[in-house]
């Protein structure tokens, strides 16, 4: 007597009619850290180089030291832009009254002054077009896109301007950055080391 198999449980979620929403993102069990929703679909991070997560501490501890008061940072957490998007930068800058309680899994878009992307081999497209236009229909003030020239960081920076809704290019920093907004910054790129220096 032969019996037939059972079928196996999808691993991941099938999207409802329509896309995932938003408050999904809080709501399915067992998602993987660091999953966005962008355009009503689950994005899943890939395993991330040493090239990022060095970047990413650079600008945390940097941008958290030279902050006013009144700004919070935070690291890979996600922004409400609307139903269908809620993406996780890599560095956000925000304004300290969007930090209500502990418990919080995201801020609103509108609290966001900077957003700050790290281009990895998957995201290449997103950071450089998906994303940008999403910040900027949010009216997020300042975008930064880093990327990795063999091992040195490159910082493209953007400004919503506001006539047209769009950003426009402030500049490529290579091995300092000094900027005045949202607040001033003057950063030693070359500091980003992605292996200790040979003895």
């Amino acid at each position: 007597m032969s019996v037939a198999p059972k079928a196996s449980t999808p691993a991941w979620p099938t999207p409802p009619k329509g896309g995932w929403t938003a408050d999904d993102l809080d709501r399915l069990p067992n998602l993987p850290p660091h999953t966005e929703l962008i355009d009503g679909s689950l994005v899943f991070v890939s395993p991330q180089t040493a090239f990022h997560e060095r970047t990413v501490d650079f600008f945390k501890w940097h941008l958290q030291s030279l902050a006013p008061a009144d700004f919070e940072v935070f690291r890979e957490f996600t922004i409400d832009i609307d139903r269908q998007n809620r993406p996780e930068p890599d560095i956000i800058v925000l304004r300290a009254e969007a930090w209500e309680e502990s418990r919080q899994t995201r801020f609103p878009a509108d609290a966001v002054v900077l957003a700050v992307e790290v281009v990895s081999d998957d995201s290449v497209s997103r950071d450089r077009e998906t994303k940008p236009v999403k910040y900027a229909r949010a009216k997020i003030p300042h975008y930064w896109r880093v990327e990795d020239e063999n091992g040195r960081a490159a910082v493209h920076a953007f400004e919503l301007e506001p006539t047209t809704g769009a950003y426009t290019s402030v500049g490529i920093f290579r091995d300092r950055m000094k900027v005045d907004v949202p607040f001033p910054v003057d950063l030693n790129l070359a500091e980003i080391k992605t292996r200790p220096a040979k003895r």
